[in-house]
């Protein structure tokens, strides 16, 4: 009985030191104390959407060189820069910016690879070039899409994804990665979105960014834009 109730608190405890230690960390990885709390692109696409962690990383190159990267992002295209058997059907990501990847609208839907299964991740929402891509999402709890300008079921999530880029006085690149998130019903978003969403997303996107920074380097430190 001691043992149980010794395993019981020992688990309140790490939840607890997670939720005030961890969490706070984790939805702001890299990023300043501006770039958390400042203005955000993309907030009227999600009406009653919050802020969702923010996550930053400054690149060697200039913000037209990292640009060709993230609009080629999607399966069956250059893949996410993550770790590509969870998202990518273990295809590895691209190595190059390619030129046939390159043609992004508003509208276009991505798709990623999990669990042997391509599904629809998020449709295009906001391109301003060397600036920032929105990229949206609308679905239920099962991650089927719905119809955005239908009304909302009880059960739903809505988020907007974003890139945006800002150029350095040294000629760099600032990349901010963060966007707006609501959920229904609400417990789930007070829950699962300061939970679990943050600790499945952390790992994928912080590999996302460490990949980006490390491939757009040395892309345009050997001047090459294409072909791998």
């Amino acid at each position: 009985m001691r043992r149980t109730a010794s395993i019981v608190v020992g688990i309140g405890a790490a939840a607890v030191a997670y939720g005030r230690w961890v969490v706070p960390r984790l939805l702001r990885w890299g990023a300043t104390d501006e770039e958390v709390t400042g203005p955000y692109p993309g907030a009227a696409l999600v009406p009653e959407g919050k802020r969702s962690s923010t996550m930053a990383v400054t690149i060697d190159a200039a913000p037209h060189e990292v640009w060709p990267w993230l609009v080629q992002m999607g399966w069956n295209r250059g893949g996410w820069y993550s770790w590509d058997l969870l998202d990518n059907g273990g295809r590895r990501s691209a190595t190059a910016v390619h030129p046939e990847w390159q043609d992004i609208a508003v509208g276009d839907q991505l798709q990623f690879s999990a669990l042997g299964r391509v599904m629809d991740a998020y449709r295009v929402a906001v391109v301003e070039p060397n600036r920032f891509l929105g990229l949206y999402g609308c679905t239920d709890l099962r991650g089927r899409w719905l119809d955005p300008a239908k009304p909302r079921p009880r059960s739903s999530m809505e988020a907007l994804w974003g890139f945006r880029l800002e150029e350095r006085p040294d000629g760099r690149t600032r990349l901010v990665i963060s966007g707006y998130q609501t959920f229904r019903p609400r417990w789930v978003e007070r829950f699962v979105a300061s939970w679990l969403l943050v600790s499945m997303s952390w790992p994928m996107q912080a590999r996302m960014m460490a990949v980006l920074e490390r491939t757009v380097e040395t892309a345009a430190g050997a001047g090459h834009g294409s072909g791998g």
